[in-house]
C-alpha cells in the first residue's frame, strides 16, 4: 500500500494567512491575494477547500533573526 507523503492538507484557515489584512476603507478582514472571480466566489460562500495562496503568517519570525 502506497502513502503519497506530498499530499497537503486543505488550508482554509485564513486568520492565520499572510495575505489575510485589515482594510480601514471596509473596515473589516479581507484576503489582499489577488483572487479570481471562482475564487472570490467560493471563498464568500463558504466552500472554498484548498486555497493556493495560502501563507502562514507567523509574526515571531522576525524577531527569532534578530537574536
Amino acid at each position: 500500500m502506497s502513502v503519497n507523503k506530498n499530499k497537503r492538507a486543505p488550508q482554509t484557515n485564513c486568520e492565520s494567512c499572510m495575505y489575510f489584512d485589515y482594510d480601514q476603507t471596509l473596515d473589516e478582514q479581507i484576503c489582499t491575494q489577488a483572487l479570481d472571480e471562482d475564487e472570490a466566489e467560493k471563498r464568500a460562500f463558504g466552500i472554498f477547500t484548498d486555497c493556493p495562496y495560502y501563507k502562514f503568517y507567523d509574526e515571531y519570525k522576525s524577531v527569532q533573526k534578530q537574536n
